[in-house]
């Protein structure tokens, strides 16, 4: 797995998080105090997100870091 990978697939599970609790990214990046763009970034793949930001996804989403590495997601992979 390449970085890109990673953080693509990271983006794309922190977007499947935020549909799922009905949130835009201003909504959530309102919530966290963290700036839209950042978020699409971050999203898109093209961040190499801090663990410190991981977490304020996380607990914006309602879930703690163990949920959102425990989910099976990143064993299967991004499209499966």
């Amino acid at each position: 797995m390449t970085d890109w990978d990673i953080r693509m697939q990271t983006g794309l599970r922190i977007k499947e998080l935020r549909a799922a609790a009905d949130l835009s990214q201003d909504d959530l990046a309102y919530a966290i105090d963290m700036s839209r763009s950042y978020l699409a970034e971050v999203e898109t793949g093209k961040r190499n997100i801090s663990l410190q930001n991981l977490e304020r996804i996380a607990r914006g989403l309602g879930i703690t870091l163990d949920e959102f590495f425990d989910s099976g997601y990143f064993r299967r992979g991004a499209d499966a």
